[in-house]
């Protein structure tokens, strides 16, 4: 039987290999262009091979960290299985298939977050680059406050219709918060892209809902079963948090940003404020917005000079629209970014929200 000391030593190891591992899958994502990736799994190398013996010898832990077996492991298989996966999608030619490598990023995480307000790395992981220095604001995670975290809701998680929601575990109703509703790409779900907003959230406290489509993507052509699924996660949420009206986001990734306005610009949006990234735009987009919808609404819109899907121009004739049609627009083009989600602006975009309060609608 091992001592005590032993098994924090293979902890400290495991947890160091398994947060090094995730941040190469990060990095691998935020950088994904389909002609880069066998240099980016070269840049990379291959910190998975690190994980391997410290997952083996955990199945001789007892005692105290008994408990913290089985997050680490399901997080660090899914971390082996992400890049197993996404070298046999390159070594194929298979971009598909290392997209969906990508993908157990999130999972991993997910798996992981009951950790963070045990063990300070993990802590610290979960929060963003700048503010992982931070000790009172990692302090303030040790004692969660009620019906906070990562929650679930309209279903099992990630399921059509449904969302998945984080509320800061410092929450108190003493204060409005700011809301974010952050929409997926075509192909993914509300579970897994609440991570991309999840670091920035906690850091600077923010309630973020990522919800799932209805359909096989959002309601850009058809019924629209997703406006009004919006309208009541909002109103859901609303009643039992306290919510800032007036810094209200609809944001969005590829099909999501590109519903962000569609939807963000009906009448009855409850939505103060847009984000849409890497999203489609058509000019009658904005010749269609009701009224003074237009009129002063800030709009953040956010694309890479990189992008494969929606080419750049696209996101520059929408500014241009947007502007002539009286919206309050801010514009990020982003060199080295191509079709994939830049997490480091989702701070950036709370920091816009932050300093642009509007009237509260409806």
């Amino acid at each position: 039987m091992q001592d005590a000391d032993t098994e924090f030593e293979e902890l400290a190891e495991l947890t160091g290999a398994l947060l090094g591992a995730l941040e190469a899958l990060a990095f691998i994502a935020r950088r994904l262009n389909p002609p880069d990736l066998p240099g980016l799994l070269a840049a990379v190398g291959a910190p998975e091979e690190a994980l391997r013996g410290p997952l083996q010898r955990m199945g001789h832990w007892r005692g105290q960290i008994l408990a913290l077996r089985e997050p680490l492991e399901e997080a660090g298989l899914a971390v082996l299985s992400g890049f197993e996966e996404l070298r046999a999608g390159v070594a194929a030619g298979d971009v598909i298939q290392a997209f969906r490598g990508l993908r157990h990023g999130p999972r991993a995480q997910e798996a992981l977050y009951p950790l963070a307000g045990l063990l300070p790395p993990v802590n610290r992981y979960f929060l963003e680059p700048a503010m992982r220095g931070d000790a009172a604001l990692q302090a303030r995670f040790h004692t969660p406050a009620p019906h906070t975290g990562v929650m679930h809701a309209g279903g099992e998680p990630g399921a059509r219709g449904a969302f998945s929601l984080y509320v800061p575990e410092y929450y108190s109703a003493d204060r409005a918060w700011p809301l974010v509703v952050a929409l997926h790409g075509g192909s993914g779900n509300g579970r897994a892209f609440l991570w991309s907003w999840l670091r920035a959230a906690r850091s600077r406290g923010a309630i973020v809902v990522a919800p799932t489509a209805a359909g096989e993507t959002w309601a850009l052509s058809g019924p629209d079963f997703d406006t009004p699924n919006l309208a009541h996660i909002v109103s859901e949420i609303g009643a039992r948090w306290n919510l800032d009206r007036g810094r209200l986001l609809l944001t969005g990734m590829s099909d999501g940003g590109t519903f962000s306005y569609v939807s963000g610009l009906e009448p009855r949006s409850p939505f103060t404020h847009l984000a849409p990234v890497a999203a489609a735009f058509h000019p009658m987009l904005a010749q269609a917005a009701y009224g003074d919808r237009l009129h002063g609404l800030p709009i953040q819109v956010v694309h890479g000079a990189l992008d494969w899907m929606f080419p750049v121009d696209m996101a520059r004739d929408a500014v241009q629209a947007l502007q002539d049609a009286g919206a309050e627009v801010a514009y990020r083009e982003i060199k080295d970014l191509a079709h994939t989600y830049p997490v480091e602006m989702s701070g950036e975009i709370l920091d816009w929200l932050e300093l642009r309060p509007r009237p509260a609608r409806g």
